[in-house]
C-alpha cells in the first residue's frame, strides 16, 4: 500500500521572520520581529521581541493564517 502522505522530514514547523524596527518597550532589546501566530482567539499578526517575547504590536490576522485564498487575492484581500 503507497504511503500518500508521507511523514514530514522537519521535526517541527516554523514560519519566516521579518526584523523590525524599533526596541522593546519590556527589555530595551532591538531585535523586533513580525511573523503570524495562531492562538486560542485565531490568527494574528504579531509584532514581538526576540530576547523576551514582549508584543509590541498584535493585529488580527486573516482567518486561514499563511493560507492565502485565490478569491482573496483577486479581491485585493489577501496579506501576502
Amino acid at each position: 500500500m503507497a504511503i500518500t502522505n508521507p511523514r514530514p522530514a522537519e521535526p517541527t514547523l516554523s514560519v519566516n521572520r521579518e526584523s523590525v524596527e524599533g526596541t522593546c518597550p519590556g527589555c530595551g532589546a532591538r531585535k523586533l520581529q513580525a511573523y503570524p501566530v495562531l492562538s486560542e482567539a485565531g490568527w494574528f499578526d504579531v509584532v514581538k521581541c526576540a530576547e523576551c517575547l514582549t508584543d509590541v504590536r498584535r493585529t488580527p490576522g486573516p482567518k486561514l493564517g499563511p493560507i492565502e485564498l485565490l478569491a482573496d487575492r483577486i479581491r485585493g484581500g489577501g496579506h501576502g
